[in-house]
């Protein structure tokens, strides 16, 4: 079975550190090792992830790219590092790959169709996390000053990529986008929906505020995104075939607390309802609620009529996959759904149109 890689983009002080960091505080039990490509030999964000008394989360779980761009030096730095946590005797759960404030993740994918990790790897999600307040102002990150200076000093970085287009490479190659410091907006809804127009179909934009997201909202979604670049409407194909990575130097960390209360912005219940007649027509029934409520995962398990298999059903956004995994064994007939999304979830509406 390939092992699931995150692939966190976005501009520099948008958040992503501060996004892992909160990942890595509720793994529940996962092994997670990281990547992280420094901006040049600071080390800022490795050292706020090392050392962090995270459980699950030791010095030798972080891994950091300080040679420069990550799209630039992929064959040098970035597969070797990918090898290497391969070749461990217990190879992590999942790997989250932070890239650099200038990162264009197109090229980055087109790394793991290299032999070392084609088979071994799979990209479960790309996710682009954006300055909520900076991108509604229409400059795209806070200090677009620091961006460029990042720039200047990258002496690994081989493309010029103005922030516009990069921003909206970043953008299209989103499996979620995540509106990030929405505690500092009067109101993120119109900048949601804007960018949901703006999307790919079927990806998803969640606001969130110091990157506080269930795990389960951004791990498990299966995209398989090194299939699928075509479709991620690259607006600039460089003369390198690797992707651009370059890490935030401090302005992530203001917002790097503790922030439980994060979690209030979503929910998740359960809906039990009888076993299903016809799995591919419950499938198309589940993504049309999806899409009606806005809901962000629905996983679960369902019995099938006159079958003796155990039908597992996982959803992120409004693609169902469904499959039979094992005989029902004791098992309860009937189905059995856990559905997540953000807080205002209409559980009634939800509840009848899934029973």
């Amino acid at each position: 079975m390939k092992i699931p890689a995150t692939i966190v983009t976005g501009f520099l002080g948008a958040g992503k550190t501060t996004l892992i960091r909160h990942l890595l505080q509720n793994a529940e039990g996962r092994r997670i090792a990281l990547i992280v490509n420094e901006f040049g030999d600071l080390g800022v964000d490795g050292g706020i992830l090392k050392g962090c008394g995270i459980e699950n989360c030791s010095d030798d779980d972080v891994v950091e790219l300080s040679n420069g761009c990550i799209c630039c030096t992929v064959a040098d730095d970035f597969v070797p590092a990918m090898e290497a946590l391969l070749a461990r005797e217990t190879p992590p759960d999942h790997i989250v790959i932070e890239t650099s404030g200038l990162a264009l993740p197109q090229p980055l994918l087109r790394a793991f169709a290299w032999p070392g990790l084609k088979t071994r790897v799979t990209v479960d999600g790309v996710v682009t996390v954006l300055d909520g307040p900076a991108v509604e102002a229409g400059t795209f990150a806070a200090d677009t000053a620091a961006v460029d200076r990042q720039r200047a000093a990258d002496d690994g970085l081989d493309h010029e990529t103005p922030l516009s287009e990069l921003y909206a490479d970043q953008v299209a190659c989103a499996d979620m986008i995540v509106v990030n410091k929405t505690d500092l907006m009067a109101d993120a809804g119109p900048l949601v929906t804007r960018l949901r127009g703006e999307a790919r179909a079927g990806v998803q934009v969640v606001p969130a505020a110091h990157g506080a997201l269930p795990i389960e909202v951004l791990l498990g979604r299966a995209q398989g995104a090194e299939d699928d670049i075509s479709a991620r409407h690259e607006l600039h194909h460089h003369h390198h075939h690797h992707d651009d990575d370059h890490h935030d130097d401090g302005h992530d960390h203001d917002h790097d607390h503790d922030h439980d209360h994060g979690h209030d912005a979503f929910e998740s219940f359960v809906v039990e309802t009888g076993e299903v007649s016809d799995p591919a027509a419950f499938a198309g029934r589940l993504s049309e609620v999806i899409r009606d409520h806005d809901i962000l995962r629905l996983k679960g398990f369902a019995s099938v009529a006159g079958k003796p298999m155990r039908l597992t059903v996982q959803a992120v956004g409004p693609r169902v996959d469904h499959y039979f995994d094992r005989p029902l064994g004791a098992d309860p007939r009937g189905a059995r759904l856990v559905v997540i999304g953000q807080a205002g979830l209409d559980r009634a509406a939800i509840t009848a149109a899934l029973t």
